[in-house]
């Protein structure tokens, strides 16, 4: 028995049994459980896309808007495939303890920078899912005079395995005709439309505001979110700094520099799981 492990897992069932509302913050790390790649490095990234090493693309070169205009097959390609899998998979039982703590009596609203929708998928309602980089299940068009943005249901993207291109005809607008493209914050995007983020971000930062006036006791649960791409522990911690009461969940990088807060070094489903065996 790992008894610094134990311990923490003790205190942070404590915060949760004595919580008044959770916020959970999570990174790619809460879906490899379901079996979901997290793309970290190029090895990585390889690894869960085996053409691209013959193409020598990484994932930052592919996730550039520039290729939907460029070459908009190969940029379907990638998210085409995304989409597809996304929608394959189950999220693992961990999602589920989650949402079972999620009560009348002590409300969770989620922030993450997974575009996956693996929450919505377990049973979150989407008005209480902050996406920071937006999400695959939704499209806005590529034409910037064109502010749509519209779910992404229905929406079939046929791709050719072995070039990881998509065969024609490719997601259009159902406004104009223009191509489509996802609502997913790139790198380096300036086309991004955030609208749909940002409402549910302001909805957040209220709910937030009213914990604190009420005085309620909010814990946050920071899960599989690293230091490579910090949104999400920066959210998590600043969303804790008032009750210090941050429980961060992390295989990799675990520490917490709050002494307050509790460190599990652990896969997530396994850390939840366990969580909940104490918490019930």
């Amino acid at each position: 028995m790992n008894t610094e492990l134990d311990a923490a897992l003790h205190r942070g069932a404590e915060l949760i049994a004595g919580a008044d509302a959770l916020l959970y913050c999570a990174g790619a790390g809460i879906g490899v459980d379901s079996g979901l790649p997290d793309f970290r490095g190029t090895e990585g990234f390889w690894r869960a896309y085996p053409p691209y090493r013959r193409l020598g693309l990484a994932f930052e070169e592919l996730a550039d808007p520039v290729h939907f205009t460029d070459d908009p097959e190969l940029a379907w390609g990638f998210y085409g495939h995304r989409l597809a899998l996304y929608r394959a998979t189950t999220p693992h039982g961990g999602f589920d303890v989650l949402l079972n703590w999620a009560t009348a009596r002590r409300p969770a609203r989620v922030f993450t920078s997974n575009v996956d929708g693996q929450f919505q998928r377990a049973g979150f309602a989407d008005d209480y899912v902050v996406e920071c980089h937006g999400s695959i299940h939704h499209l806005q068009c590529l034409r910037g005079g064109c502010p749509q943005i519209w779910p992404a249901d229905g929406v079939v993207v046929r791709v050719d395995e072995s070039t990881m291109r998509a065969v024609p005809p490719l997601p259009s607008c159902p406004g104009c005709g223009g191509l489509a493209r996802p609502n997913i914050l790139m790198f380096g995007d300036r086309a991004w439309l955030p609208e749909r983020t940002q409402a549910r971000a302001t909805e957040q930062v209220r709910w937030l505001r009213g914990l604190r006036t009420a005085g309620a006791r909010l814990v946050v649960l920071e899960i599989g979110a690293g230091t490579a791409v910090p949104t999400v522990r920066r959210q998590a911690e600043l969303a804790a700094a008032h009750s210090g009461a941050l429980i961060r969940i992390n295989t990799r990088e675990p520490a917490v520099r709050d002494s307050r807060g509790v460190s599990i070094g652990a896969p997530a489903r396994d850390a939840l799981h366990a969580l909940a065996a104490l918490v019930n």
